[in-house]
């Protein structure tokens, strides 16, 4: 059988939903599936590695990438500039190796209006009084960054629409197992596969043989 190329999961969230963690949890229990690690003109956050987690640019460096029309996807989120490199992404997917984009709703409608083939995937709260306390949770914004992200949080949750799968995180091993369960059965869609060796090995027996009974 051929090496198929590798499929692009997207995944978008309100900013506290618990994207990056399943995103990141699902890459340690699904073999040949790797995190995207995107773009960012943000200052990293308390244990946050470049490289690892994201790539921490200026903002001129970032705009000189936009003009060099390196990025597959970007856009402004919070007052910060996000992207998905397009050679660091076909690197992976060129080698049968799925890609899980964590990224926000912008940069998702974006793929989707380029008609770009992938799994969009909405990761919801239970309720916005829990998207509330995890932000605060995570200390790492100011009472008026987390009122700017709730604001947006209600705008933009109104996309999830545009997606394939919603998964409310109500906990994250379930639905650590809802996304897995995605990612596998995508995998088997007839639609993703080379089906030829299988004319070949049962359709079409080769001259003066014929099919074993």
């Amino acid at each position: 059988m051929d090496q198929r190329r590798g499929l692009l999961f997207i995944v978008s969230a309100p900013s506290g939903a618990g994207k990056t963690t399943l995103c990141q949890e699902i890459t340690k229990s699904v073999p040949y599936l790797q995190h995207s690690i995107s773009y960012t003109t943000r200052e990293p956050r308390p244990g946050e590695i470049h490289g690892k987690d994201y790539f921490f640019v200026s903002d001129a460096e970032f705009r000189k990438m936009i003009e060099n029309n390196e990025f597959l996807e970007w856009a402004e989120v919070h007052g910060h500039l996000y992207g998905t490199s397009r050679d660091l992404l076909m690197s992976i997917t060129n080698r049968g190796i799925d890609v899980i984009l964590d990224i926000d709703s912008q940069g998702a409608m974006q793929l989707k209006k380029k008609e770009v083939d992938g799994v969009y995937i909405y990761i919801l709260p239970p309720s916005f009084d829990v998207l509330k306390a995890r932000l605060m949770e995570r200390k790492s914004e100011s009472p008026d960054e987390i009122a700017k992200r709730l604001k947006k949080a209600r705008e933009e949750i109104w996309s999830y629409r545009e997606y394939y799968y919603l998964i409310v995180n109500d906990n994250v091993q379930k639905a650590k197992k809802e996304l897995e369960s995605i990612v596998l059965a995508e995998r088997i869609k007839m639609k993703r596969m080379n089906l030829s060796w299988i004319e070949e090995t049962f359709i079409k027996p080769k001259f003066g043989e014929r099919p074993e009974s």
